[in-house]
C-alpha cells in the first residue's frame, strides 16, 4: 500500500517537473521570438527615426542659413559665415537652376506694349543626405524628398504688395564640396548688387528651371497668386504668369554671391 502511494507521488512530481520544463521552454521561445521581431522590425524603425531626426536638423540649419545669406544678398553685410552639421552625404554648390522674367510693359512713347526680359543662372548650396536634398536657392530654403516632391521649408523673398512685385535673383558661384560627418563652415561673400526697376507692367511671366521646381511652382501659385501656364517635368521647368490691372512696378535686385565651404 505504501509502495503504491510512493509511485503516485513520484509520478505527480515527474509531471510537475515536466510542466515546469515546458513552461520554461515556452517562455524562452517567446523571448527569443520577441528578440527576433525587435531585431528584424525594431532596428530598422530605430534607424529610420534617427535618419528622420538628422534630416530635421539639416532643415533647421538651412532655415538659419537663409536669413544670414540674405543679409549679403541685400547688401546688409559684406559677408557671412554659418556652421552646418553634416551627418554623412555631401554639401556643395551645385545645379543648373535658372530664372527668367518676362514682362509686358506699356511704352508711352510708342503707345504700344513691348516685352522686357531678365534672365539669370542661379545654382544652389545643397546638402544631400540619404534620399533627401536640402538647399538654399534664390533667397529660399528647399527640401526634396525620396518621392521626388519638393517643398519650401523657408519661402523665398519674392513678394507682391501695393502694386509692386519684388523678384530677387541670386546667382551663386563656387564649386567646392565636402562629404562626410561633422561641422562644416559655409562662407558667403557678396558681389556687386544691382537693381532693375520696370514700370507700367501689365503682365509678368516667371520661368524657373530647378531641381526644386515643384516647390517653386506651389509657392508662386499659392503665395503670389500666379497661374501655372506650362510644366516640363522632364527638364524640371515650369512657367507661371499673372496679369495686373492697374499696371504695377517690378523690382529685380540682382545679387551675385560666392560661396566657400570649408
Amino acid at each position: 500500500m505504501t509502495g503504491r502511494k510512493d509511485r503516485h507521488k513520484n509520478l505527480k512530481t515527474s509531471e510537475e517537473a515536466i510542466t515546469e520544463v515546458l513552461d520554461f521552454v515556452i517562455t524562452l521561445g517567446v523571448m527569443l521570438l520577441a528578440l527576433a521581431i525587435i531585431g528584424v522590425a525594431g532596428y530598422p524603425m530605430l534607424e529610420h527615426m534617427q535618419e528622420r531626426g538628422h534630416i530635421e536638423n539639416v532643415e533647421q540649419s538651412f532655415s538659419v542659413l537663409k536669413p544670414n545669406m540674405n543679409k549679403v544678398v541685400y547688401g546688409k553685410a559684406p559677408s557671412q559665415s554659418v556652421e552646418l552639421k553634416m551627418y554623412g552625404g555631401m554639401i556643395r554648390v551645385t545645379g543648373d537652376s535658372s530664372i527668367n522674367v518676362t514682362m509686358q510693359v506699356w511704352n508711352e512713347s510708342s503707345s504700344s506694349i513691348e516685352n522686357i526680359f531678365t534672365t539669370r543662372s542661379l545654382r544652389s548650396i545643397e546638402n544631400e543626405f540619404e534620399d533627401t536634398s536640402i538647399a538654399y536657392e534664390n533667397t529660399g530654403a528647399w527640401a526634396k524628398y525620396s518621392q521626388g516632391n519638393a517643398i519650401a521649408i523657408s519661402e523665398p523673398d519674392i513678394s507682391y504688395d501695393q502694386n509692386m512685385l519684388l523678384i530677387p535673383m541670386v546667382p551663386i558661384s563656387g564649386s567646392e564640396g565636402i562629404s562626410g560627418s561633422g561641422l562644416v563652415r559655409v562662407i558667403f561673400e557678396g558681389g556687386q548688387l544691382s537693381v532693375e526697376r520696370i514700370e507700367n507692367v501689365s503682365q509678368v511671366s516667371i520661368t524657373v528651371k530647378s531641381s526644386y521646381y515643384t516647390g517653386w511652382k506651389r509657392f508662386l501659385n499659392e503665395s503670389i497668386a500666379m497661374e501655372i501656364t506650362s510644366v516640363d517635368a522632364a527638364n524640371d521647368t515650369f512657367t507661371a504668369s499673372r496679369n495686373y490691372n492697374p499696371n504695377i512696378d517690378v523690382i529685380i535686385p540682382i545679387a551675385p554671391i560666392t560661396a566657400t565651404i570649408e
